[in-house]
């Protein structure tokens, strides 16, 4: 019966297309200067036209198998963590996911906490598979193609215009013995009186479809609450780092034993902020200003890419911290490799 959850694998990945600063600039009117400096982005991917949120994650969950050397037949969970903003409305991507990739075994399961669904994801499946182990292995699998819903002439639209699209996913398994990379404790904290703050305002129950709400351009991404989301600056930090905390906590740890941070792309001025917070270098990080943000893929695709750059030194304790609108903000801690 396994009392630990081992990480066998990751694996991201991009759209081919891809948007540099300069365009950016132009579709936005900022200066290039303020779209790397304050913004942190030097470029982002863009989805092709017939390249959906399920294609991308097949391609990410390809290559997380292929890292953990476990055949698609072999999965018994697919549990899509990604964008809510999927090839179809009021559809699940999981089971796409997992006929696409050939994981005849497994059921799906969706999780839906927007940007903050790469540590959440890491929870429920440790959870699962420390209550179930006969299910694992399982793949963790998101994507994002958030790109699509933003409106460059709408003020409050515009203002996200750092999304870019991508996918991350990760094979999970349940072991006796503590593993090379171990999934940890975890924590979450959710403030409800944010929960209108950002979303698509239209094709819900509340503003159904109309001719009207097309005309009016309501169905792209917006801050619909904007002096909320003004003040959320400062709660966010503390948040962020009271979830820090409370993973460090249940993992037997302190945050002064984290080593390596995988966290949401934000601007420069509040990454480093939050590194700060934590007592954590910016240079122990992934600043993803090649990507933009990527809603829940982010934590697990810095993940990945920084196993892969070879950033991560035996025995690191790392870091999956993000925020989603809501507001939930989470954390997990994962152990990556042992120390000699």
């Amino acid at each position: 019966m396994g009392t630990h959850v081992a990480i066998l694998g990751t694996g991201g990945y991009l759209p081919r297309r891809r948007q540099s600063a300069s365009e950016l600039a132009e579709l936005v009117g900022m200066r290039e200067s303020t779209i790397t400096g304050k913004f942190g982005l030097n470029g982002k991917h863009l989805a092709a036209e017939n390249e959906h949120v399920s294609d991308l994650a097949t391609a990410a969950g390809e290559r997380a198998l292929a890292a953990a050397g476990v055949d698609p037949g072999d999965i018994g969970a697919v549990v899509y963590f990604g964008s809510t903003f999927k090839d179809y409305a009021v559809w699940q991507a999981a089971p796409k996911i997992a006929h696409n990739l050939g994981c005849t075994r497994a059921f799906a399961l969706e999780l839906d906490y927007v940007s903050c669904g790469g540590p959440v994801a890491m929870r429920v499946c440790r959870n699962m598979l420390l209550a179930e182990p006969d299910i694992g292995p399982v793949l963790a699998v998101g994507a994002s193609r958030e790109s699509a819903l933003i409106e460059h002439s709408d003020r409050w639209s515009q203002f996200l215009f750092t999304y870019g699209d991508g996918a991350a996913g990760a094979v999970l398994a349940p072991v006796d013995e503590p593993p090379e990379v171990e999934v940890l404790g975890s924590h979450m904290i959710t403030d409800g009186r944010f929960a209108d703050d950002a979303m698509v305002p239209a094709g819900g129950t509340v503003e159904p479809v109309s001719h009207e709400s097309v005309d009016a351009k309501r169905h792209v991404l917006r801050v619909e609450n904007p002096s909320s989301m003004a003040g959320l600056l400062l709660i966010t930090l503390n948040q962020l780092t009271a979830a820090a905390r409370g993973a460090a906590t249940r993992s037997g740890l302190t945050l002064d034993d984290i080593d390596f941070v995988c966290t949401s792309h934000v601007k420069r001025t509040a990454h480093k902020a939050l590194l700060d917070a934590l007592g954590v270098d910016v240079a122990r990080s992934v600043y993803l200003d090649d990507t933009g943000h990527m809603t829940g893929v982010d934590t697990l695709f810095a993940l990945d890419r920084a196993a892969r750059e070879g950033r991560l030194d035996p025995g690191d304790h790392v870091l999956l911290v993000a925020s989603g609108t809501g507001c939930t903000w989470a954390a997990t801690m994962v152990r990556w490799g042992r120390r000699p």
